[in-house]
């Protein structure tokens, strides 16, 4: 059976889960290191998800909620399942449980992006109830 942790101290597995998962969110991403786990662990703001059966993490995502003059808003980013669990409502439950928390903290709307090549992730979010948004998302690469 599932369940969701919030990881809230940097352990040796978790790294590893982490750095196994991330290759599969995107082949651009890079693993992280011990310290990079525990500024995420450490974080007000940042809220690290995991799925785990067992001893094993089958998925994550990042919970990011945050006040601005406009009210609290949350934004769902790094949502990867492993590929040996896709199909098995892993990501519903990930999803679930972080669109939850972002309410218990007051957030009015949680935000996410999806490539569009991401067919089953984007089922997914529209089947949770995201809506898609007429909207321009810029980047700004600071390094």
């Amino acid at each position: 059976m599932i369940k969701i942790f919030e990881i809230t101290e940097a352990d040796d597995s978790t790294l590893d889960a982490v750095n196994r998962l991330l290759p599969q969110l995107s082949k651009s991403s890079k693993l992280i290191n011990w310290s990079t786990l525990q500024k995420l662990t450490n974080s007000e703001c940042t809220r690290l998800y995991v799925a785990k059966e067992d001893d094993t993490i089958f998925g994550m995502l990042s919970l990011v909620v945050f006040s601005i003059p406009t009210g609290t808003k949350a934004w769902i980013e790094d949502v990867v399942v492993d590929e040996r669990a896709r199909g098995k409502g892993v990501g519903k439950e990930l999803m679930n449980h972080a669109l939850n928390v972002a309410k218990e903290l007051g957030a009015k709307s949680a935000d996410l992006t999806s490539r569009p090549s991401r067919e089953a992730a984007n089922k997914l979010y529209q089947a949770i109830g995201f809506e898609g948004r007429e909207t321009n998302v810029y980047r700004y690469k600071t390094s």
